[in-house]
């Protein structure tokens, strides 16, 4: 090295090195010359927490999450509501009545929309009868005395009560009662109209004086493209989040954190087992949720997906983008499986390796005891975090305000509180969302990626804290400090929180910058600039892959720093030119054993991710899940979510032996470039695993 870090790095002194020999009064390097570091982005963190609640007060003020899921009706209430009037708590359906406006919302030369049709909530969607004419009319209002109680017992129909004045606007589809000319059928609480018109039903129309109604397919399609839109797909990936809660819950936190801690105390007490397992695990693991995705495809079995809410018509066929996503994820799995059964087949010489080095973080772990249950401090301050983030982008993403369009069409229709037929103010309502809206939504998403970083980051310099106490005693147990775990805590939180905000930064700001050229290379491939498709496809490969290999670096890097951070107080920068000077003057020597490590690591990490995934399709699986109020359109947003969460608490748990490794491999690496080759407080059995020389001449062939 360039110069001997003993006063940075170095050792715990000898109790000769003290003039009176009392080794109570020496103060080894763990604790030597520290004060804050990095306050600067420590305080920038702090003001982004506060813009974090801000951003989150605005969409509780504006966000109803059940605009995610059900549609407005001609009111602007949004159906399933119990606080709109008139109360809609049971009426979660939503039917367009008149059949002549979904028509001309159909038409290619139209300005009229399908939102701007005449919409109303009910339980259930209609059904033409086979003998006579149903009738769904307006909420009753005015002279109409029932109460929507009764409305309901008389499916909705009170035509027998109207006057003739009213009859007569009905026949023309004004209203307040609509015919029921055509069957339909409930597609994620949207009644998706059959252009296949009751006979019965369109004769008697007729005999009464009814106005045409026109019966072409165009009108199915208009209601399909609006119930199968992109932001309406979006909008029902996100509610599926909060409907499936419970199995957010039990697959994304309370089943991964009792996975880990059983992967720890294996990994404890079997560690030459563990290691093969985990790999056997995985393949297992990869295959099964590929199965698993191929069956909700439709691939395998009878167990596809159904956008039909309660029991599907056989013969009527209705497909959505959810299915192609399944596909799409399904056919992306079976590539990771490939890869993945490869790849273990490629490290099974290696294996013996990582078990050596496993053996060594086992012994940490067995010395410091309280590093196997510490992850669940920062694990509980996630869950918290997370519960207030689902909360707050559930209503964020539903934020906006409900008003009525401007449709610029002659529609008229029949106001029980006037008495009359208006036609002004009779267009359909949207919910509008102001300009910032995408702004505070990737505002939010970017703050959820940087908290869950500094969480890992401040859980990893903790656990690097407590090794280091142990390494630089020599492993005595009498020299580290009494409960090593709490004075690396205490350490961290009063000099180095900044360290660690910049650190987590610098991991979220490169992410941030794949996402953005992500969305650029989506939008270039709409555009029509064929003659530059292959310069834009080749460009966007090659920064999509240097950005991952800076991102997989900046990561590992930041590790090693977070270890120097815990050791030396020194700030974010020093403590990378540190780490990357010690890394790179034995590379050599440390590289194949910590590589393969990480690599078991990572498998470990999948393994309880794997699991989470499939208990959460099994959880989405259930009667609960697949129909009525809480059916959700596709379990693949739950299922991506639990995994990311499930990865995240294997992180918090796996990151003790993962730094236990890495803070002694460097540890072991400063101990022996400052005495001649040979470190002297390395526990005896690190030393046997890497000092052996047969075993290194082994290792490096």
């Amino acid at each position: 090295m360039g110069g001997p870090l003993g006063a940075i790095i170095g050792r715990y002194p000898t109790s000769a090195a003290h003039p009176n020999g009392d080794p109570q009064q020496q103060s080894g390097i763990i604790n030597h010359n520290r004060k804050c570091r990095d306050v600067v982005f420590l305080i920038i963190f702090i003001a982004f927490w506060v813009a974090m609640i801000v951003n989150s007060s605005f969409g509780f003020n504006q966000g109803n999450p059940l605009r995610l899921v059900y549609g407005l009706d001609y009111k602007g209430n949004v159906c399933g509501d119990k606080h709109a009037e008139p109360n809609l708590r049971e009426l979660e359906v939503r039917y367009w009545v008149n059949p002549n406006q979904v028509y001309e919302s159909s038409l290619p030369e139209t300005k009229f929309k399908v939102s701007d049709a005449r919409a109303i909530c009910l339980m259930e969607c209609p059904i033409p009868s086979e003998d006579s004419l149903n009738w769904v009319c307006d909420y009753p209002d005015g002279d109409i005395r029932l109460t929507v109680d009764d409305w309901i017992d008389r499916n909705y129909d009170y035509f027998e009560f109207l006057t003739p004045s009213m009859r007569n606007s009905s026949l023309q589809l004004q209203g307040p009662c609509y015919p029921v000319i055509f069957p339909s059928i409930n597609v994620f609480w949207s009644c998706q109209l059959i252009s296949r018109a009751s006979n019965e039903s369109l004769r008697q129309w007729k005999q009464m004086g009814g106005v045409n109604i026109n019966e072409q397919r165009l009108m199915e399609q208009s209601v399909h493209g609006v119930i199968n839109s992109p932001s309406a797909v979006l909008k029902r990936y996100v509610a599926d989040i909060g409907k499936a809660w419970p199995v957010l819950v039990v697959c994304g936190g309370i089943l991964p954190l009792f996975l880990s801690v059983i992967w720890l105390f294996m990994v404890r007490h079997f560690v030459a087992v563990m290691t093969w397992v985990t790999v056997i695990l995985f393949n297992i693991l990869v295959v099964s949720v590929t199965m698993f995705f191929y069956m909700k495809a439709g691939w395998i079995g009878n167990d596809a997906i159904s956008p039909v809410v309660g029991e599907p018509d056989p013969y009527i066929t209705i497909s959505g983008r959810e299915v192609n996503h399944l596909r799409a994820t399904a056919i992306l799995m079976t590539v990771v499986m490939v890869i993945a059964v490869l790849s273990s087949i490629a490290i099974i010489r290696r294996i013996l390796m990582a078990t050596s080095v496993l053996k060594v973080a086992s012994k940490v772990i067995g010395e410091v005891q309280a590093l196997i249950i510490f992850p669940i401090l920062p694990y509980t301050i996630l869950v918290i975090f997370f519960m207030f983030w689902f909360s707050a982008a559930l209503h964020l993403f539903s934020s906006g305000q409900v008003l009525q369009n401007n449709c610029n069409s002659d529609c008229c229709s029949y106001d029980l509180k006037l008495n009359r037929v208006k036609c002004d103010g009779c267009c359909g309502y949207s919910v509008h969302y102001t300009p910032h809206i995408a702004a505070a939504i990737i505002f939010h998403l970017f703050g959820c990626y940087w908290a869950t970083q500094f969480f890992i980051a401040f859980s990893s310099t903790a656990i690097a804290g407590s090794v280091a106490s142990y390494y630089w005693a020599s492993g005595e147990t009498l020299e580290i400090p009494f409960l090593p775990v709490v004075s690396s805590v205490k350490r961290l939180v009063r000099y180095s929180l900044g360290s660690v905000a910049l650190g987590s930064l610098v991991v979220s700001v490169v992410e941030a910058v794949r996402f953005m050229l992500e969305s650029v290379r989506r939008r270039l491939r709409l555009t029509n600039l064929s003659a530059f498709s292959w310069i834009g496809k080749m460009l966007s490969c090659s920064s999509q892959c240097c950005l991952g290999c800076v991102e997989w670096t900046i990561q590992s890097f930041n590790r090693n720093a977070y270890i120097m951070i815990a050791i030396t107080g020194k700030s974010f920068c020093k403590a990378s030119a540190v780490a990357t000077e010690l890394i790179m003057n034995n590379i050599l020597r440390i590289g194949k054993v910590n590589v393969t490590g990480d690599v078991i690591l990572f498998l470990g990490k999948l393994c309880v991710s794997l699991i989470s995934v499939l208990f959460a399709f099994l959880m989405l699986d259930t009667h609960k899940y697949r129909s009525a109020h809480n059916k959700i359109s596709s379990p693949l947003f739950p299922v991506l979510i639990c995994w990311g969460l499930g990865y995240v608490v294997a992180t918090l748990f796996f990151g003790v032996v993962e730094m236990a490794i890495d803070t002694i491999i460097l540890s072991f690496c400063q101990d022996a470039d400052e005495h001649q080759g040979t470190a002297q407080y390395a526990p005896p059995l690190l030393m046997e695993t890497l000092n052996n020389q047969e075993e290194m001449q082994r290792l490096t062939q």
